[in-house]
């Protein structure tokens, strides 16, 4: 089943998805309508919303360490964590998630058995960061992830497909750099894309077609 926005759109980035968004209004106040989703409920990472530090998973036999940005505490941390195994860590330190993606690149063409990734960056990085493993074939239980700022997100435009970055709550509105509508971001994360889904602020006028 998908979902028909009020305006004719389909919406092909979630189908069958939600079929009770929350209602916001124009001015960006949202309207009674349902609760907000335990987030357990959703596809949301934790490590998204809170700046979390989870300890390294010493249970490898090799570890690429990408350390995004401001992040050496935790490679810090990781390091001393690992200390029986430094002679098969390699740490990297990149200023952008394109240069991750390239050390994951060069990372996966020589991978053993037993290889883990650990990540450390902005949670929206993070994200992009782990869409390119995923792609990969990494496991989830192969990455790790420390996120150290959490205020901005990529949201994926439901209407032109574009990404629009900036710092937003989930439910609150930004304007996309795409098409120029407000959208609502809404409580999913596309694995695939590594973004947050957004839509139109009054598409909660929906109908649903079979």
């Amino acid at each position: 089943m998908r979902h028909r926005l009020h305006n004719g759109e389909t919406n092909r980035w979630f189908p069958g998805g939600d079929t009770c968004l929350p209602e916001v209004s124009r001015t960006g106040h949202r309207k009674e309508g349902p609760m907000r989703p335990a987030l357990e409920l959703t596809s949301v990472p934790p490590w998204t919303i809170t700046a979390t530090v989870p300890d390294a998973d010493t249970s490898g036999r090799a570890w690429t360490i990408i350390a995004i940005g401001h992040a050496e505490d935790v490679i810090t941390r990781w390091e001393g964590q690992l200390g029986d195994h430094r002679n098969s860590v390699e740490v990297h330190r990149v200023d952008t998630d394109e240069q991750a993606r390239a050390v994951i690149d060069a990372a996966v063409a020589t991978a053993v058995v037993g290889w883990r990734l650990m990540t450390a960056g902005p949670a929206h990085l993070n994200l992009r960061v782990r869409a390119h493993a995923l792609a990969h074939g990494i496991a989830d239980d192969e990455i790790t992830i420390a996120s150290t700022e959490v205020a901005h997100r990529d949201v994926f435009c439901t209407h032109c497909r574009a990404v629009t970055t900036a710092a937003v709550e989930i439910d609150g509105l930004v304007g996309c750099t795409g098409c120029g509508r407000k959208l609502v971001v809404h409580y999913h994360v596309s694995r695939r894309a590594g973004a947050f889904l957004g839509y139109m602020v009054d598409a909660e006028q929906q109908v649903v077609t079979p």
